[in-house]
């Protein structure tokens, strides 16, 4: 099939409006849903009760050993079955943002093993409270060591909002689709989805790139 240009020039404010526009914000929210509630299951694995540290372990093992898409059937299909309704692109922040705090939750645990441990003798020989000791002493240090692994989480997470299309969230390939079934013709619109994502990903890697020098220089 040859490369159609007016169709390519047609589809595009489609695909690159509402279908970017969807990735962007599924991509900017699970992405915060997984820093903050990666950062709160890795808190709570170091935890002194030992069956919260065994219960979060375990859940983190089962969410990182079950499929994404087993995952966002689940939230969209079953839960309504108990009275948990969401509408698609919540059910995939949630779903995505909750897959990958799993993965950024071991992320900071390496970021905070890797805090001195005569940084924490100074905090208690100080008295510092357990919440001031964490708050001014140990997330300081842990989380900038940790920003380029979190943001390479990013540009993964940002790789699997089409697995949502499945739900029907029209993302870039979800609106790429939308497009060639309305023309039975697919080479142009996929394509352009493709592109789209390859720059989307390029520049998030440059970026992260950037922060690990920077990073690298604080340090």
């Amino acid at each position: 099939m040859n490369w159609d240009w007016d169709y390519a020039w047609e589809v595009l404010p489609d695909i690159v409006g509402e279908g970017l526009r969807i990735t962007l914000e599924v991509t900017v929210f699970a992405s915060l849903v997984a820093y903050v509630l990666g950062l709160a299951l890795a808190l709570l694995r170091r935890s002194p009760f030992a069956v919260v540290r065994w219960i979060v372990w375990g859940f983190i093992e089962f969410v990182r050993s079950t499929p994404l898409i087993v995952q966002v059937f689940f939230m969209f299909f079953v839960l309504p079955n108990i009275g948990i309704t969401l509408d698609p692109v919540p059910t995939g922040v949630l779903t995505i943002g909750l897959h990958y705090a799993t993965y950024t939750a071991e992320v900071y645990r390496a970021g905070i093993e890797a805090v001195p441990k005569g940084q924490w003798e100074a905090a208690t020989a100080l008295s510092l409270p357990r919440g001031r000791t964490w708050t001014k002493v140990i997330l300081p240090q842990a989380i900038p060591r940790v920003l380029p692994a979190l943001g390479n989480y990013s540009i993964s997470l940002l790789k699997e909002t089409p697995i949502l299309l499945t739900i029907g969230v029209l993302d870039i390939v979800g609106a790429a689709y939308q497009e060639g079934s309305a023309a039975f013709r697919y080479v142009e619109p996929i394509t352009i989805a493709g592109v789209l994502f390859l720059i989307l990903s390029y520049t998030s890697s440059l970026l992260v790139r950037r922060l690990e020098r920077r990073v690298a220089r604080s340090n």
